[in-house]
């Protein structure tokens, strides 16, 4: 087949003008430097993480009390090995972008996998109250396996909570890839760095997307379509984005948003005990224990022509 192409000739000038862009386009090149974590690795953390947090779920189909110390142990172990792996290649990145000599840079991947896996009792706790909030808050719920095997608001919480502790340990790049990937299987686009409390339930869930400085108390559910977003951005003298401050909302306990709603603001505060109707566009504060709807719209209806 190769021999019978009549224009390979053309293809050596090609990659001249291609790699002729590398320099003026250095931004989207990686050439020369340490290397990046793995996508492929990072989503292999994930699956290991969902077998060992989820025991009898993912992975092994039939645990039993004489073999899953050993089944756990060898998961413990390799996602021991894959993490602080993909931790250092991210530590490792970000230190030689500041120009840091990364000295420390393994042991302190090491450090922060250990971390992780010392938190998934805790994380276990909390995915467990989700769970159970999932199914009592959900009529159509037939049982605690159905929410864990097939709700796209309980995956995306799980990634949530496992990005979450490599997010506040500062851990560069991976928390972001591993919410990302569950954004685009889920639908629902929640930020590692929000803080979530216990019993969370995201109902349906396309379209949730939850910001960076976004936190929400105990007991809140979310319906699919809610924003709970930022204003535009501020800038600085130099016109860069101002960050690392609070530019979304706080919802407080046992608070629900219907379908639809929009919440902006990082001064937006939405008070106990609230309930914000579908469709509904908030930029200020409201007490607790206050409903929030929009006034019936007016229908007009028409006879079939």
């Amino acid at each position: 087949m190769r021999e019978e192409l009549q224009r390979l000739g053309e293809l050596p000038a090609i990659t001249d003008d291609i790699i002729a862009t590398y320099e003026a386009q250095s931004i989207i090149n990686h050439i020369g430097s340490a290397a990046l974590p793995s996508r492929d690795d990072t989503i292999r953390i994930l699956d290991v993480l969902f077998e060992i947090l989820y025991p009898g779920y993912f992975g092994e189909q039939e645990l039993t009390k004489s073999n899953v110390t050993y089944v756990i142990g060898h998961k413990v172990s390799n996602l021991y090995d894959l993490l602080t792996r993909q931790i250092y290649r991210a530590v490792r990145h970000e230190c030689r972008r500041s120009g840091a000599t990364c000295e420390h840079c393994m042991l302190h991947s090491e450090y922060v996998a250990v971390a992780l896996l010392r938190a998934i009792p805790g994380m276990r706790q909390l995915l467990a109250e989700g769970i159970e909030a999932a199914y009592d808050g959900d009529p159509a719920a037939k049982s605690y396996g159905e929410t864990i095997f097939s709700y796209p608001g309980i995956m995306a919480t799980t990634v949530y909570r496992i990005a979450h502790e490599l997010f506040i340990r500062e851990v560069p790049l991976l928390p972001r890839i591993m919410t990302e990937y569950a954004h685009s299987v889920t639908g629902i686009d929640i930020h590692p760095g929000a803080g979530i409390g216990h019993r969370f339930f995201i109902d349906h869930g396309t379209g949730v997307v939850i910001g960076e400085t976004t936190q929400i108390g105990d007991d809140c559910k979310l319906y699919q379509g809610v924003t709970l977003g930022a204003f535009s951005f501020d800038k600085d003298e130099r016109g860069k984005l101002v960050k690392g401050h609070k530019r979304h909302p706080t919802l407080e306990d046992r608070v629900t948003v219907y379908s639809g709603a929009t919440v902006l603001g990082g001064k937006t505060v939405i008070g106990h005990d609230s309930v914000i109707g579908g469709n509904v566009w908030l930029t200020e504060s409201v007490p607790p224990g206050t409903r929030v709807i929009i006034e019936h719209p007016e229908l007009i209806y028409r006879e079939g022509e």
